[in-house]
């Protein structure tokens, strides 16, 4: 199958500038295509999957996919499906933030395709150019007619009170210099982006048009968009409770990665599942039989939970995760589950924090957690048999001692089935 019909079979395709000439130019092995990512935050998110996966998946097709970076970019601030101006960034700012998305993206290619990819960076070939340069050799070749009628343009003109600035009316200029720079250094013909890019994307095609054109050599440059993901109760997606979440294991934990992912609307799961792994039609379809007559068993939802942790965070940190869920619903044994995931796993249950020397006992520790609502009622949960500690019941007298404390400094306590608390010794 040629990729661009895989990408139509996924659901990856909302627009494309024209069907037949990019599926031409990817029947070909060997062409160059990217996709920017500007330093907007220190982690890249579950939203910027689409466009990295999709840049694999090129990859695994034998393609030469970029990742490019807005160092440039990230000092105007892109104005697409924003409602204002954005905070713009110190130099120290995009430089670490680059850093960190740069060694992200090495090691997600590096699992998924077993090699890195190309990354360039806008800061590169822009930082020497010259206001003068700029107006002359780029902005000469549009109109302001013509920028005006893009989306990302229209929709802060007709917002009075926020308008749009100069600096940010000009950030298709330069990406569309991206492009055109990409096509004369690397041959690049393709970019990639998601559905609220296209206004800017397609600058970068008209650039190439009208400079190649200029210069009696003619070309042309394609742009294909993804669309823009909500869930089927028409939330955003890649939001939780707690915010957006996070490829950076130390922003959003492995365990609430992998549980975002089990949680998937039974009406999103196939979709997702077409979107964010590298699953076969014959695999999803499987699964897709599975939901339809065993919902109860979230089989599709595990399977993707299972693969996009995988992806993002390896195989160890998957088990890791896995084992955690199952010591929690009473499937696995707590003492040998790693102490870090069982915290992250319980990082919304009760937990308080005592010196090494003022542990005080179980009765004292429930009413602390607030599990129960005195040390009589602890006292009369204990004799019932009702109180875990660890995940063993603990008897009713019970004294706390070093080997409570898993990894030294962590004990989980349950009340009854359902109920935990956390015991951190500090």
């Amino acid at each position: 199958m040629n990729i661009f019909d895989e990408f139509k079979w996924r659901g990856l395709i909302n627009q494309v500038s024209d069907e037949e000439k990019v599926r031409q130019y990817l029947s070909e092995a060997g062409k160059a295509m990217y996709c920017g990512f500007d330093p907007t935050a220190e982690s890249l998110h579950v939203g910027n999957l689409v466009p990295l996966l999709s840049l694999a998946r090129l990859k695994r097709a034998g393609h030469n996919p970029i990742v490019l970076m807005g160092g440039a970019t990230g000092f105007i601030g892109d104005p697409s499906g924003k409602d204002k101006e954005r905070e713009l960034q110190t130099a120290e700012d995009i430089e670490e933030r680059t850093a960190k998305i740069v060694n992200q993206v090495r090691r997600f290619f590096e699992r998924v395709c077993g090699e890195r990819p190309e990354v360039v960076n806008n800061y590169e070939w822009t930082k020497t150019m010259s206001a003068i340069d700029l107006l002359r050799d780029v902005g000469k070749f549009f109109t302001i007619n013509w920028m005006m009628q893009k989306e990302s343009v229209k929709g802060r003109l007709s917002r009075d009170e926020v308008g749009i600035s100069y600096t940010e009316f000009s950030y298709m200029i330069l990406q569309g210099n991206d492009f055109y720079h990409l096509y004369k250094t690397k041959g690049c013909q393709l970019q990639l982006g998601g559905g609220d890019q296209w206004g800017n994307i397609t600058a970068g095609c008209e650039l190439i048009r009208r400079k190649t054109a200029a210069s009696n050599e003619p070309a042309e440059g394609y742009a294909l968009t993804f669309p823009l993901i909500t869930t089927a109760s028409g939330k955003k997606f890649g939001k939780s409770e707690k915010g957006a979440i996070y490829l950076n294991p130390e922003i959003t934990s492995p365990y609430a990665f992998y549980q975002f992912w089990v949680n998937t609307d039974d009406r999103d799961v196939i979709k997702f599942l077409k979107y964010f792994t590298f699953l076969t039609q014959e695999e999803i379809a499987e699964l897709e039989k599975s939901l339809e007559e065993a919902p109860h068993l979230r089989e599709a939802q595990r399977r993707l939970a299972e693969e996009a942790t995988t992806m993002i965070h390896g195989k160890r940190e998957l088990e890791r995760v896995q084992a955690a869920t199952a010591a929690l619903f009473g499937k696995g044994n707590l003492k040998e589950v790693d102490p870090a995931t069982l915290r992250s796993a319980l990082e919304s249950a009760p937990q308080r924090a005592y010196a090494p020397g003022d542990v005080p006992d179980i009765p004292q520790i429930l009413t602390d957690l607030g599990l129960t609502k005195s040390k009589g009622e602890a006292r009369k949960a204990l004799k019932a048999g009702g109180v875990y500690i660890n995940g063993e019941r603990a008897a009713e007298d019970h004294e706390v001692g070093d080997t409570d404390f898993l990894g030294g400094d962590l004990m989980i306590v349950r009340k009854g089935k359902k109920n935990y608390g956390m015991v951190i010794r500090s």
